[in-house]
């Protein structure tokens, strides 16, 4: 068993009353491995220790003095873990192992659901301390990785990068939309809405050729306009205005004219199919845009364009965790748990923000125009998250389900490993997570998939 009862101290009055000695086993490998649980508040890191001759077992031994269910978690290279193979229970901060101490003869084993849920709960807040880097007692358990570890591990990702291309992105079967520059805005944001994407490319049949993108950034900026006092867009004229003149009234309001104050036009960025991975990721990071449209033309002078994908970071990211998910080990860094490497954004009582301050919005602020920024109560706990894409959605319909809302907010803890927060950035659709602090759900920063890439790319 996992935690094993090896040895019960002195009897006294007519019960049992001391310290059982409980043999707590890892069987599954790490460098660093740690115990702490309830049976000591989850004040305590306990190293746990190879067993001689199974160098993938590590075991402590601790004295429990209070009888009853006991939680306690491992955390393993800086990360929390629990043995599926031993007994369970789902908290609201994850699962945990259980263990039930009987110190005396007449305590009863089945403990009451109540009161277990009970004790759970109570431990919610203390388990929280525990996970927090700050505090002094977890920096002993967090791994670190040497400079020369640091590049060997950028070197092996960008070489994968370089030597893939942006043809592999391809789904083997799906669709992309393009929009007529021509088509009336307000039409163009429903097909949008409609086919629930954030953007979608422009065509301009007069040229034959892709001239720009039309986001949900575009979307933010023409209800500013129409909220502003003496606009020259009004709803109605959103009936016949053109997605065209809509981007050439935008190159006005963002300052892009030339010396004889004409609109200029901001360049197009895209890719082609045989580009190599690296340099679709450094177009977007570069241009400071969300996706890049794959177009092919088989012409040397670019006539009769095809547009083939949409690229993104996720995308991206998700052939790296695929090519690396079988010899995570040969890159030390994605070992590593975020809060001990230089990604992400932080509240300044956390850690660095790496020159970007870190906002909030409390549940009553009005939207400002940003990326995305976590929307918090009075506590600073996660209630919601607010990125451009949602306007589309803001914009048809306000009430959007508690379901819709709860999915948007995308969670890690400081403590995950840089490869498990790879992993969940690389789902579709998600672009950022929030740190939160355990039990708490208080925020503590906020690391995006952008963030990834300029630190694995520095």
């Amino acid at each position: 068993m996992f935690a094993q009862s090896m040895e019960s101290a002195r009897e006294a009055g007519g019960g049992v009353t001391g310290t059982v000695l409980m043999r707590f086993v890892w069987p599954h490998g790490g460098r660093s491995v740690f115990l702490s649980g309830s049976f000591n508040s989850w004040n305590e890191l306990v190293p746990m220790a190879p067993v001689e001759g199974c160098p993938r077992v590590f075991q402590a031994i601790y004295g429990v003095t209070t009888p009853g269910c006991h939680q306690y978690k491992f955390l393993v290279d800086g990360e929390w873990r629990h043995d599926e193979l031993q007994p369970c229970s789902s908290s609201e901060y994850g699962i945990v192992n259980t263990v039930i101490l009987a110190m005396d003869a007449n305590y009863n084993n089945a403990m009451n659901p109540l009161q277990l849920r009970s004790n759970m709960e109570l431990d919610n807040e203390a388990f929280g301390r525990m996970v927090r880097v700050s505090d002094g007692t977890l920096n002993e358990g967090v791994p670190t990785i040497s400079e020369a570890d640091l590049q060997v591990s950028r070197h092996r990702i960008s070489v994968f990068l370089s030597t893939h291309t942006a043809y592999e992105l391809l789904p083997t079967s799906g669709k992309v939309v393009a929009l007529a520059v021509d088509l009336p805005v307000k039409q163009a944001f429903h097909i949008l809405h409609e086919q629930g994407i954030p953007m979608a490319p422009l065509w301009d049949s007069s040229r034959g050729q892709f001239v720009g993108v039309l986001s949900a950034l575009d979307f933010i900026l023409i209800l500013r306009e129409l909220g502003n006092h003496g606009s020259n867009l009004t709803e109605e004229e959103l009936e016949t205005h053109t997605i065209s003149a809509w981007k050439e009234g935008k190159a006005y309001l963002t300052g892009r004219v030339d010396g004889n104050g004409r609109a200029v036009p901001r360049p197009f960025v895209h890719g082609g199919p045989y580009d190599n991975l690296k340099d679709v990721a450094m177009r977007i990071l570069q241009n400071e845009v969300a996706t890049v449209p794959i177009i092919y033309s088989s012409s040397e002078d670019g006539s009769f364009p095809q547009l083939l994908h949409i690229a993104s970071l996720s995308a991206i990211l998700k052939c790296i965790c695929r090519y690396f998910r079988h010899s995570s080990g040969t890159l030390p860094v994605l070992q590593l748990p975020i809060c001990a490497l230089p990604v992400g954004t932080w509240v300044p009582q956390i850690g660095e923000s790496h020159g970007r301050p870190f906002a909030m919005l409390r549940q009553n602020a009005s939207l400002a125009q940003v990326s995305s920024i976590p929307i918090v109560d009075d506590n600073d706990s996660l209630v919601d998250i607010y990125c451009r894409r949602q306007a589309l959605q803001l914009g048809q319909d306000s009430c959007a389900p508690y379901e819709l809302r709860s999915q948007r907010c995308q969670m890690c803890l400081r403590t995950d490993t840089l490869h498990k927060v790879m992993e969940r950035l690389a789902n579709p659709g998600v672009r950022r997570l929030v740190i939160v602090e355990a039990g708490s759900k208080r925020v503590e920063g906020i690391i995006s998939v952008g963030d990834i890439f300029r630190f694995l790319l520095r």
